[in-house]
């Protein structure tokens, strides 16, 4: 099957064979595909690989066969972003999301969308963890794991904003304890629900939130980010 002008994404890339790279890219109509890029590590295809970058997107023409598709052509388009410091660390980290949540040849346009506009509000360099928080309630809406960030789960009743919870991932928030090491407060649920920047102390709230509620879906499994993202805040 020929795909082409596919609106895409590179998320991550590997050495394959002798001059060859695999590419997990992000496409608008057919979801997260293997891509099979040929020659690009060869003398002659210097260009074309300075072309396949993360947070550049592109436009490709692709062979889909199998598993995998091969790379025909690849364009780039709109003006290129660039990402320093804690934006390019974000940025890998919502490559690693994706590629870990998402599984290949299942479309869906919305991710699509919503890691475009996410890009572009990093690439600013503002309120990183704010817009990580969207994009990743935005995405688990996506793949079916939609959040209940409105009703108390264990009696239908709307969140207190005073009230503490812990969000268990397959009920929704259920009222804890101050010590519970998981609390958070209603008010910063609501503030997610509502697409509100909470506070630098419901920020770090959801942070955790969301991090148990990743790790429930990968079955366990830490993200490598969340490891490189530790080492960066020990070195400062």
């Amino acid at each position: 099957m020929l795909i082409e002008q596919q609106p895409a994404y590179v998320l991550h890339s590997r050495p394959y064979r002798e001059t060859s790279l695999l590419i997990e890219c992000l496409t608008r109509d057919h979801g997260r595909l293997g891509v099979v890029a040929r020659g690009v590590r060869s003398q002659r295809g210097r260009l074309q690989r300075a072309q396949l970058e993360p947070f550049q997107q592109l436009v490709l023409d692709l062979h889909m066969r199998g598993e995998l598709a091969s790379l025909r052509g690849a364009e780039s388009i709109g003006t290129p972003l660039h990402f320093s410091g804690d934006a390019s660390l974000a940025g890998l980290y919502l490559n690693e999301l994706v590629v870990r949540l998402t599984e290949r040849q299942d479309p869906h346009p919305h991710v699509f969308d919503a890691y475009a506009q996410t890009l572009a509000r990093l690439a600013q360099g503002e309120a990183l963890a704010w817009h990580l928080r969207r994009f990743e309630r935005d995405l688990l809406a996506a793949l079916g794991y939609a959040m209940q960030l409105d009703i108390e789960a264990d009696t239908g009743e709307p969140l207190q904003p005073d009230a503490l919870y812990a969000y268990q991932a397959e009920h929704g928030p259920v009222r804890c304890h101050s010590n519970d090491p998981h609390a958070v407060r209603g008010s910063h649920l609501l503030a997610l629900h509502d697409d509100r920047m909470p506070d630098a102390q419901g920020l770090h709230a959801l942070r955790g939130v969301m991090r148990e509620l990743i790790r429930f879906h990968l079955g366990g499994v830490e993200l490598r980010a969340w490891r490189v993202l530790r080492s960066a805040l020990t070195r400062r």
